[in-house]
């Protein structure tokens, strides 16, 4: 009858114990958490160059998904093949617009839209737009990294 007892007293015991552990921000705070740390990657993308962004906001095993080409995996491998280049030409910056996570809070998605601007040849400018998806992962110290990106150009319908 003892044992009994203390089994019903661990297992009322158990759900006061997982609210204990469960993080101090709700939902709501975790979801603008990652709509916070998307806009600051985007800053730094304005301010000191895309290749800086990426490779400061990727993970270690990140996968970048691009038109007409297979996933790209890995950040070396993605920094010898995209942000090894000047970046000095163009701009690239966005605006998530929603984000959510999971319950655990350690992994999300944002999703927005985004600019490319540049100068062509002759020194006119050239603007592009279109919308993205950037899934992230909280990394072994808590912060979080963008371990898939992908987008697709242009906002409007094309004419028929």
């Amino acid at each position: 009858m003892k044992s009994f007892a203390i089994t019903i007293i661990l297992l009322l015991a158990m759900p006061l114990h997982a609210q204990e552990s469960a993080p101090n921000l709700n939902l709501d705070e975790r979801k603008q958490e990652l709509l916070n740390v998307d806009a600051q990657f985007s800053k730094l993308s304005e301010a000191r160059g895309v290749n800086e962004a990426f490779l400061s906001y990727l993970s270690d095993d990140g996968v970048l998904l691009r038109s007409n080409n297979f996933p790209i995996i890995g950040k070396e491998i993605i920094k010898e093949r995209f942000f090894s280049r000047l970046d000095s030409g163009y701009t690239l910056t966005w605006k998530p617009l929603y984000a959510d996570i999971a319950q655990s809070g350690e992994l999300g998605y944002t999703y927005g839209i985004y600019e490319f601007r540049a100068l062509d040849p002759e020194g006119k400018s050239i603007i592009g737009n279109g919308t993205y998806v950037s899934i992230w992962k909280k990394d072994q110290f808590g912060s979080w990294k963008l371990v898939l990106d992908t987008g697709n150009e242009g906002l409007e319908p094309k004419s028929k």
